[in-house]
């Protein structure tokens, strides 16, 4: 059995603080040799830190680690890669011109007489692909390759310096499940050549599959260590979120609602992103979708707004077809509060007056003309509307907090007549007091009549605001919430692929 491996890696009594903050308090983590061990916790329970400390990127505030029995120091991101520790990032670092050996040798390449030996790097690194059964060549160009394929190459850079410690960070995130399966081949093959994998996901299915052992993080402390196979599930998910099903984790009763329909979408595709999704959201109805990250929601959402297209089905507002373009879609009373909201909510160097004017100029111009009364007025009505503070609207929206910004990006559109409101991750880097401001405001809006269809990942925040939930994975509806009452346990088994076991429990 796993557990009488010997250990290779060992975090004890691990403390990060941050303003005087427990980020990690006296966490304990360790990795067996030829193991597969899952970090797992819910958004905030310390897995990032954590992973940053061990990588380097952090510093430890207290606790010793010790690699092969003997304690070392973490400090830098090369003490980390002398410990013979890798990490495979979800974003590749591969330079897509250069062939397969040429990217894993970079900065190290082989030379002969003072000239980079060809010959010598294709060797070695065909030789470190077969010695791992990789479906790659040495002499592959990087571009031509799947996204799987790229990450075996990322996997590859990590086993030619020697690793002993490869940590996976939501490796299968962009892949397909074809894709997905070949990388668990992969992890599998590494095991069993005593290559240890510290695995991250939120993908519970997988990491349950995978997995010899979990450890999972709560609040910056151990909540407890699983083997295989003392799996169960629904008690992984009840330790994650710290507490037994009970009101404070519940939603509130759900229901469908009798008022009229104003969006509909019918068997919406667009091919690698999501596919025969349909749905529709009535007046002054809260829809949620949430899943995973990589579920389809994002993509669902702007295809909606006009600004992704897509390749089958129909999108109906009040009952009519429409082909949707972003301006036809603001004409219409939509509005869309975009997930990243730095790059694509907000203009930070102009104030918050001409933020909210960026989007009412079809209604405030006259003959070609703006008076600069008609846009003050407008930002002074963003700022009553969403309690903005400052309450100054010539403020820059850059120099606002994360809160008061979200709140100038949702009033771009309170000053305009809205019917439909579609809100990408409206709560991500806000702090508590700001989001509960927030879910007020989207909550005064459906009691206007106005149909608000939102994305989230944060299941608190989906139980607190939706009327109906609908739950995404692979691309896909998977699941509706739509009476009674829902918890965290019920949506985090259902993004994860436990809906039968869910149902037949």
């Amino acid at each position: 059995m796993s557990e009488n491996k010997e250990l290779l890696f060992e975090m004890k009594n691990i403390e990060k603080i941050f303003s005087h903050v427990h980020a990690l308090d006296h966490v304990n983590f360790d990795v067996r040799k030829g193991e597969v061990h899952a970090l797992l916790g819910e958004n905030g329970a310390g897995k990032s830190t954590l992973i940053k400390i061990l990588t380097g990127v952090y510093t430890k505030d207290g606790g010793q680690i010790y690699m092969d029995g003997k304690e070392i120091e973490i400090n830098s991101r090369e003490d980390a890669a002398n410990a013979g520790i890798a990490v495979i990032f979800q974003e590749l670092s591969l330079i897509p011109t250069l062939s397969v050996y040429q990217n894993i040798l970079l900065g190290k390449e082989i030379s002969k007489f003072g000239f980079i030996s060809d010959s010598a790097e294709k060797k070695q690194i065909q030789d470190l692909i077969d010695h791992y059964g990789f479906p790659v060549k040495a002499t592959d160009i990087v571009e031509t390759l799947s996204v799987a394929q790229k990450q075996m190459v990322e996997i590859l850079k990590a086993l030619a310096t020697d690793a002993k410690l490869i940590i996976m960070d939501e490796p299968t995130a962009s892949l397909s499940s074809r894709e997905s399966e070949l990388l668990f081949k992969i992890i599998n093959q590494l095991r069993d050549k005593g290559v240890s994998i510290i695995y991250i996901s939120h993908r519970l299915e997988e990491v349950f599959n995978l997995s010899d052992r979990i450890t999972i993080l709560r609040d910056g402390k151990n909540a407890g260590v699983i083997e295989k196979e003392d799996i169960v599930p629904s008690e992984v998910v009840k330790m994650m979120i710290g507490k037994e099903v009970s009101e404070s984790t519940a939603s509130r009763t759900l229901k469908t609602s009798d008022a009229e329909t104003v969006l509909e979408v019918k068997h919406l595709t667009h091919l690698g992103y999501y596919d025969d999704v349909s749905f529709e959201v009535k007046k002054g109805e809260v829809l949620v979708l949430t899943g995973l990250v990589g579920s389809g929601r994002t993509e669902v959402v702007r295809t909606i707004y006009g600004a992704d297209p897509y390749d089958s089905g129909q999108i109906l507002f009040e009952g009519k077809p429409i082909k949707p373009t972003i301006s036809k879609s603001v004409t219409n009373g939509f509005g869309l509060i975009p997930e990243d909201r730095r790059t694509q909510g907000f203009s930070p160097l102009l104030s918050v007056t001409k933020n909210v004017a960026l989007t009412s100029y079809d209604k405030i111009a006259k003959s070609g003309f703006v008076k600069a009364s008609d846009e003050d007025k407008l930002g002074e009505k963003a700022v009553e509307l969403t309690d903005l503070r400052p309450a100054n609207p010539k403020v820059k929206v850059g120099d606002l907090s994360g809160g008061n910004q979200q709140k100038a990006v949702l009033g771009k559109w309170l000053t305009r007549d809205l019917k439909v409101i579609l809100i990408d991750e409206p709560t991500v880097g806000i702090d508590i007091g700001a989001k509960d401001e927030i879910y007020n405001i989207i909550e005064g809006l459906a009691s206007q009549g106005v149909a608000v269809l939102m994305v989230s990942s944060d299941i608190a925040e989906v139980l607190r605001v939706a009327h109906r939930i609908l739950v995404m994975r692979e691309g896909r509806v998977i699941k509706e919430f739509n009476d009674g009452v829902a918890t965290q346990e019920d949506i985090l088994l259902a993004s994860s692929g436990y809906v039968e076991n869910q149902e037949e429990a």
